[in-house]
């Protein structure tokens, strides 16, 4: 299909080529003589040679005859232009103003003079105006509205493929260049939209596929990893608690007994004990923690580039981008973008209606307000939401490994700004709050920021 319409594009530009080089080759090549018919003219010269007399009379001031008088006794049935003249070269009759009026001037004029001859001798001549002038002006206006008309047509055709170019090749390409940014910024719940019938359409429908698949994978480690928290607390808790008893009955053992040396062994089984339960903490700490960290690198940048995250964020449109106040914001672009994809991501999932978004300053902070219309959550779960693996009672069946609000909640801190979650009016809001006007620190900032995220 796609072959199609670059075989379409060649094939018009190849003939509107041809068209334009005939039409030239016509004009140069042609015959622009503007030759006489010969028909024509001997209807002209027998006509007027029959009318001799009174153009005669006419001409020389006969009485009773007149101009008037020989036009209406003489007419040009022929369309051509002429004019009459004399052996004296008085002109006796002309077809109309501008013509060549003596013999002279008809030479210059190239014009076709012709004896006139009545009763075997030659009494005047006839002057044919010569019209190759007004055809070859004819034809080269013909020429150049032809040319014109073909160029104005191969622009739109150009013009016409270079929107198809920039739909079919430019746009894909900008959307893979978005992609692989959030696919390399651990943002993987976004799809790839883009019309499967594209040129590059298996080829973005593979990197889509890559995705979902990388989504499948985290969501597998989320899973294995919460399934080892409970675990590791199952079993901390089934030991801390005969660990626990055994230093209590040493406790009162050790209040007991008057024995100095039994006092020393309970004391003895008490250290160990306490060492025994730390190390079980440690090794629950431990087991939380993964070795993956997240770079936050935040900087200057202009605020008016909101507009556009929120847009690339909101991709199923269900929201409407508010003017945003012009100022310097302090933060890392993508960073700040994969907060808004998490946002806009479980708004999607979790309440799948229309989007609120607001944009103001409040202080030394722009904040951008997203509300959806989902009834938001119970009032005792709002500050679990920002915490490891914490999800909302009403997140129901829905996949989720409930990292989204706290990773984007580190972001936003490491960017010195905030992220807060509260019920709004409709449903579940979310305000980001990002710093204004940190030039003072931004070059610390860039070098202490650097460290990372441990998850």
């Amino acid at each position: 299909m796609k072959k199609g319409w670059n075989h379409i594009f060649i094939t018009g530009l190849l003939l509107l080529f041809v068209a334009e080089a005939a039409a030239v080759i016509l004009f140069v090549f042609g015959d622009t003589g503007g030759r006489q018919d010969s028909v024509l003219v001997n209807e002209a010269v027998q006509a007027v040679q029959a009318d001799w007399e009174v153009l005669t009379d006419a001409g020389h001031g006969v009485e009773g005859k007149s101009d008037r008088d020989a036009e209406k006794e003489h007419r040009n049935k022929t369309g051509l232009a002429y004019v009459v003249l004399d052996m004296d070269g008085t002109v006796l009759f002309r077809t109309g103003p501008g013509l060549s009026e003596s013999v002279n001037r008809a030479v210059l004029h190239r014009d076709t003079i012709l004896d006139l001859t009545v009763d075997g001798q030659t009494v005047g001549k006839i002057i044919i105006d010569n019209d190759s002038g007004q055809i070859f002006r004819k034809q080269k206006q013909t020429l150049v509205l032809v040319m014109l008309a073909a160029m104005l047509l191969q622009c739109g055709i150009c013009i016409g493929y270079f929107v198809y170019l920039d739909c079919a090749i430019i746009k894909p390409f900008q959307k893979l260049e978005g992609f692989a940014q959030r696919v390399a910024g651990g943002n993987l719940d976004i799809p790839l939209t883009m019309d499967r019938q594209n040129l590059f359409g298996a080829f973005t429908e593979s990197f889509d596929i890559m995705r979902s698949e990388l989504r499948k994978a985290r969501m597998a480690e989320a899973k294995a990893n919460a399934s080892k928290k409970e675990l590791v607390a199952k079993l901390s808790h089934d030991i801390k608690t005969p660990v626990a008893s055994i230093k209590a009955a040493s406790e009162v053992g050790a209040a007991l007994t008057d024995n100095e040396r039994l006092r020393d062994n309970y004391v003895q089984i008490i250290r160990k004990a306490d060492q025994i339960n730390a190390l079980i903490t440690n090794l629950f700490t431990a087991t939380l923690e993964e070795l993956r960290q997240l770079t936050v690198t935040p900087g200057d940048m202009e605020s008016t580039a909101l507009g556009g995250m929120i847009e690339s964020a909101d991709y199923l449109h269900r929201g409407v981008i508010p003017g945003i106040p012009g100022c310097m914001l302090y933060a890392d672009p993508l960073r700040l973008q994969q907060v808004f994809d998490n946002i806009f991501a479980n708004s999607y999932k979790y309440a799948g209606t229309k989007i609120d978004v607001t944009v103001r300053k409040e202080g030394q902070r722009l904040n951008v307000c997203v509300e959806d219309y989902g009834g938001g959550v119970c009032a005792e779960e709002l500050p679990l939401l920002k915490e490891k693996f914490k999800r909302g009672s009403n997140a129901g069946n829905v996949e989720g490994a409930g990292l989204g609000l706290y990773i984007s909640d580190y972001f936003m801190k490491e960017m010195e700004g905030e992220l807060a979650v509260e019920n709004g009016e409709h449903g579940l809001k979310v305000i980001v709050g990002i710093s204004m006007g940190n030039l003072r620190v931004s070059n610390k900032k860039d070098c202490q920021k650097n460290h990372g995220m441990v998850i």
